[in-house]
């Protein structure tokens, strides 16, 4: 397969600076998007929730196959079916809320993310692509620390 060569669009700043389990729920994290690109957010004040994507940077290997957490309570699995970070390729999405908007800066809440991290796009959430009814997920899910 060809490379892909991606180009941040901006970075993270927040207080979160090693890797940790649990919930981000209440983080707030400030994304800083280039200058450059500062009316390519011109009307995402209309949304309540954003998709951010993002590299995780700070990983350096992947591996095929994972046990969550390294929770002895839940199995190992393929990293394609956990939401793991040492992935072949490190790209994190979140639905977070979108708190305020000042030029090129947003203010997100629940944004699960280390500081100084690249953001590779901003996306609003629609429920008409984005909801599932009746979603399934496997039961060692809730054995995490989230």
């Amino acid at each position: 397969m060809n490379e892909i060569c991606l180009k941040p669009i901006g970075f993270a700043k927040n207080s979160i600076k090693e890797p940790r389990f649990g919930s981000f729920a209440n983080e707030i994290t400030e994304i800083v998007v280039d200058e450059k690109f500062t009316d390519a957010l011109k009307g995402i004040e209309g949304y309540s929730h954003l998709i951010i994507v993002y590299w995780m940077n700070k990983v350096k290997e992947y591996v095929i196959t994972h046990r969550p957490q390294g929770n002895p309570e839940v199995p190992i699995v393929g990293i394609f079916a956990c939401r793991c970070p040492p992935r072949p390729n490190p790209i994190g999405i979140t639905t977070v809320k979108l708190m305020e908007r000042k030029e090129n800066r947003i203010k997100v809440e629940g944004l699960d993310i280390l500081d100084e991290t690249p953001i590779l796009d901003i996306k609003p959430y629609w429920a008409q692509y984005d909801k599932v009814e009746d979603g399934k997920i496997p039961a060692w899910v809730d054995k995490l620390d989230i």
